[in-house]
């Protein structure tokens, strides 16, 4: 069962990307997602059309958003698939300068983020988030993803420890995410941004199928990050390094 965010209070959105069936597009409404993701990039494993995200996002309720992925597309291929699929998120997930985001969502006319793709491991500690947030201030928010071959986070999560404890923009954490740890990310992170919301695409498939999505895995997803929701309302009062260090005392009790 899945636990209502309490009103008033802190919820995180969620988005679930990489969808590609009209069963996963319902599964994900069903579960109380906020938007759905569709890659319009061709070499991805998840890559639909504009004219099928169109037929996808059709599907959708009021006040679920759909969002356009791109990975260093045309500006010209980017307004044709906005006009297929209104109302769109834009999601720029590769090397797109801020100048060129900024082209691409006609100066801002259409709201988008910006992937920041963050290296495995210790490398994570040198990438300057602060910075990139600065340099893309027009985003609506940055998307977290991990660095690795090819563009997207390929399942893999970076070192969440390393990201600076102060970044003036709205994060999105994504990147290797399940209901097992979106817990202890949630935990981490709400206390170093403006607010935080989630991206979830191969923690909610069916293993070894990229881009089918598991019912069962979506709604165990949502449901754990409602849960995280109850813990940061509950010890609303205390100061941010308390909530974060509840992430390692849960860790240690496998909640």
């Amino acid at each position: 069962m899945i636990e209502p965010a309490l009103p008033g209070l802190h919820r995180t959105r969620i988005k679930i990307c990489g969808l590609t069936r009209e069963a996963d597009v319902d599964a994900a409404v069903a579960a109380g997602i906020d938007a759905v993701g569709f890659v319009l990039y061709a070499k991805s494993p998840r890559a639909v059309s504009a004219q099928r995200a169109a037929e996808l996002a059709r599907r959708l309720p009021p006040f679920v958003t759909p969002v356009l992925l791109f990975v260093n597309e045309e500006t010209a291929k980017i307004s044709a698939a906005c006009v297929q699929v209104t109302g769109a998120l834009l999601q720029f997930h590769g090397d797109e300068s801020p100048q060129a985001c900024w082209a691409a969502s006609t100066q801002g006319q259409r709201p988008y983020l910006r992937a920041a793709r963050i290296p495995l491991g210790d490398a994570g500690r040198d990438f300057d988030l602060v910075k990139f947030a600065q340099d893309y201030s027009q985003a609506q928010g940055l998307l977290l993803d991990a660095q690795v071959d090819g563009y997207g986070g390929g399942g893999h999560a970076f070192n969440w420890s390393l990201l600076p404890p102060n970044v003036n923009a709205h994060l999105v954490l994504s990147g290797g995410l399940s209901a097992a740890n979106v817990i202890d990310g949630i935990l981490q992170l709400r206390p170093r941004c403006k607010t935080l919301a989630v991206d979830v695409s191969s923690g909610v498939e069916v293993p070894g199928q990229k881009g089918i999505k598991d019912p069962a895995r979506i709604r165990e997803f949502v449901a754990a990050v409602r849960r995280a929701d109850q813990i940061i309302n509950t010890h609303s009062g205390q100061a941010n390094a308390s909530i974060q260090n509840l992430s390692a005392t849960l860790r240690v009790n496998h909640v």
